[in-house]
Parts: structure tokens; C-alpha cells; sequence
């Protein structure tokens, strides 16, 4: 692990090569950025460029010979519900929404957990059990005043969790596990179409879908969302990012 102190507010590392998730032949490696106290200007320059949030850590891939992860980005302002999003609209209309500071509850860990096993059965990621003090550095610690989790209740029961970062110009979206007990309802999709919801009644035009890599399966239902922008590479600071709309 190389490490190197860019200011007394943030620290900058990576981690050494290990198995890409999205490409299994290949190795991955992170570039990550620790800042203690981010404000919501600083953090919205960093996502538009192509970062992610877990926590109070910042990243992004730096791969040697490989650049497949793209950034995507909706454009909520101009995107049209199609016929099977309005129908997982429709089935969702008795849904219960809960927008707050990210909490941490037995019913978080609970259910997050059942979610990994289910995936881990069904899709075949691994899984450990997530404990208190991971799940709170992960998905509580580092939301300032933009970090928000959207719960989400059918018959007074918790069924999904959708962590977000509200920025100067969208939505980033951090992640989102649900109840696989209760799959016919498409919370995963609700969740991204409720982002746009929320993004037009607070004027803002971006959802921050995070990276998608060509031939990643996990990936596929990204591409359900347009009209959307592409960014490739990850630019610094200084260099504003040329994002290109995705045919």
C-alpha cells in the first residue's frame, strides 16, 4: 500500500492488485482518498470527475492496461418513463419512502445481509457478514450535510436501502440492497426512478449511476436508463471533465 499525506485534511493511497469483480480475468487496482471533512462543493467537483463515496473514503480505479469502467451519468431532466417502468411505479404505489441521515439499526444490518446471501446464491459474489463498525464506516460515517439513505417500507417492514449523495448538481448513487423476499416489486429499479423523482423536485439534472464496464452482466439494467452521458477517465481537478452523451 503506497501512501502519500496531499494536505492535513486528506490523505491519498492505493491498495496493491487484486481480482477485478467486473472482470474476473483481470486485476484491479483503487485509488483512494481519505478526507475526514468534505464539504458538499468539494465532493460534487469529485463526482462529476468520476469518483465514488463509501464513507470517508473517495476512489477510483487506476488499472494497469486497462481502462474498461466508464462513469454514467442520467439525465433526469429529459428522461421519459417507458412502459415497464411505469408498471414498477404502479406496483409500488403503496410503497412507504423515508428520506434522513444515514442510521445504522439492527434491521440495516439484517437485511443487508440477507441481501449479500441471496446474492451470493443467485449471482455467486462472496459474502461475509457485514458487522456494526463496517457498515457504519462503509454507509453512516462521512455524510456531512449531503449524505442521505432513502428506507423503504411495504407492510410496515423495512424491504430497501438506497444510500445517496445529494450534490450541488445531482444525485450520486452509492448503493442500494433490498429484500430479496420481495423481488416482484423491482425495488432496485423503483429506487433509481424515485432518484429521478427526487433530483427534478430539487432542480437538479444529474443521477451519478457510478462505472459501467462493457460485458459486465451486473451492470446490464444501467443501459435501461437514457437519455445518459459517458465519461472516460477519471481528470483531475483542474481539468474540467468532458462527459459525451451515450448513443
Amino acid at each position: 500500500m503506497n501512501i502519500e499525506r496531499t494536505s492535513e485534511h486528506s490523505i491519498d493511497f492505493c491498495m496493491l492488485d487484486y481480482q477485478c469483480s467486473y472482470l474476473p480475468e483481470k486485476k484491479t487496482r483503487m485509488f483512494y482518498r481519505y478526507m475526514r471533512h468534505a464539504s458538499k462543493e468539494h465532493v460534487t467537483e469529485l463526482i462529476r470527475r468520476g469518483w465514488r463515496r463509501f464513507g470517508c473514503y473517495f476512489f477510483h480505479p487506476i488499472c494497469a492496461g486497462c481502462s474498461g469502467c466508464k462513469s454514467l451519468r442520467i439525465d433526469a431532466e429529459n428522461f421519459t418513463f417507458s412502459k415497464s417502468q411505469r408498471r414498477v411505479m404502479k406496483k409500488n404505489r403503496d410503497t412507504l419512502i423515508y428520506i434522513r441521515k444515514p442510521s445504522m439499526t439492527r434491521d440495516h444490518l439484517d437485511l443487508y445481509n440477507r441481501f449479500h446471501k441471496h446474492k451470493s446464491e443467485t449471482s455467486g459474489w462472496s459474502y461475509t457478514p457485514v458487522n456494526s463498525h463496517l457498515y457504519y464506516e462503509n454507509f453512516v460515517d462521512g455524510a456531512h450535510n449531503f449524505g442521505k439513505e432513502v428506507l423503504y417500507f411495504i407492510d410496515e417492514r423495512l424491504v430497501g436501502v438506497d444510500l445517496i449523495d445529494i450534490t450541488d448538481d445531482g444525485i450520486s448513487s452509492i448503493y442500494f440492497y433490498y429484500d430479496p423476499d420481495y423481488s416482484k416489486y423491482s425495488l432496485g429499479t423503483y429506487s433509481l426512478l424515485m432518484q429521478i423523482q427526487f433530483a427534478r423536485q430539487l432542480g437538479l439534472k444529474w443521477i451519478y449511476l457510478g462505472y459501467w464496464v462493457e460485458g459486465c452482466r451486473s451492470f446490464a439494467y444501467k443501459m435501461n436508463f437514457r437519455p445518459m452521458e459517458i465519461l472516460d477517465g477519471f481528470p483531475p481537478l483542474e481539468e474540467e471533465p468532458q462527459w459525451r452523451l451515450l448513443a
